[in-house]
């Protein structure tokens, strides 16, 4: 998980959040401005995951077809 920066420069946002979890986050004292930047944070990095995989699948794809014939490089110096 990525470690969000709290010198980081900050930008204002409008977000619409339902009523009652926003009432709950605050009864619970939960900085609603962190953990919304924290789950953003988590969005942005699977999205960057999946489209990584996107990308890179016919690449992927090759080096598993690879190691189905031919196993894996170097398989008979592996210690486990």
């Amino acid at each position: 998980m990525r470690k969000i920066a709290m010198n980081a420069v900050r930008q204002p946002a409008n977000l619409s959040i339902d009523s009652k979890l926003m009432k709950e986050a605050k009864g619970l004292d939960v900085n609603v401005s962190r953990a919304a930047e924290a789950g953003i944070a988590e969005a942005v990095a699977a999205e960057k995951t999946r489209l990584w995989k996107l990308e890179n699948r016919a690449t992927i794809d090759a080096w598993n077809e690879y190691v189905e014939k031919h196993g894996i490089p170097l398989a008979e110096h592996r210690q486990f």
